[in-house]
Formats: structure tokens, sequence, C-alpha cells
């Protein structure tokens, strides 16, 4: 069994056990946390109907804050001496799929 989910503004396929990196959520190590189902696989059935997802909870444990790759912005304008640097590491939540209840 497996289910779609909206997560951080992305659509991440998960199954019980999956650790996954979401955009910061609110919330300590060890919270839980609900998220929105848009699809759920169950052997050969598929279920994609709003009024039958509403039943359906996916719960996810927060295992740690982290952060994303360090980016680098670099701007440059020729022949006057401007050059600008700057870094920027995106806050990111790392969770763990605990349940998929349909």
């Amino acid at each position: 069994m497996y289910a779609i989910v909206r997560a951080g503004g992305r659509q991440e396929k998960v199954s019980v056990g999956d650790t996954l990196l979401i955009d910061k959520q609110t919330g300590q190590a060890g919270d839980t946390i609900r998220l929105q189902p848009l699809l759920v696989v169950d052997g050969g059935s598929v279920t994609s109907d709003a009024s039958k997802l509403a039943k359906v909870t996916v719960t996810a444990e927060v295992v740690k804050p982290a952060k994303g790759p360090k980016i680098t912005i670099l701007k440059y304008k020729n022949k006057t001496g401007y050059r600008k640097r700057q870094g920027h590491r995106q806050p990111l939540t790392q969770v763990k799929i605990t349940a998929i209840d349909a």
C-alpha cells in the first residue's frame, strides 16, 4: 500500500516506514503530523475520489530538522567593480511515515 501526499508544496509517493525531507514544519522531534493524501493505492484498488480520501489519514513522525544543500548566489557587473556573494540553505524537516489508514 502506498499513497501520494501533498507535502511542502510538492507531491511525494510514500509508504509506511519511508523517511522523506519536506519543507520546514512546525514541531519538535517526536511530534506527529498529518499529511493530505491525493491518491491511495492498495493492491489493485486506486482511490482518488475526494469524498473517500477525506476518510484516509496519512500520519508521519518528525525525526529531526535538516537543511538543504548550499546554494551560492553570485552577482557581478562588468567594469564597475561590483561583486556580491550570497548563500542560502533551505530549512527542511525529516519525517518518517508511521501509518496509512484507509
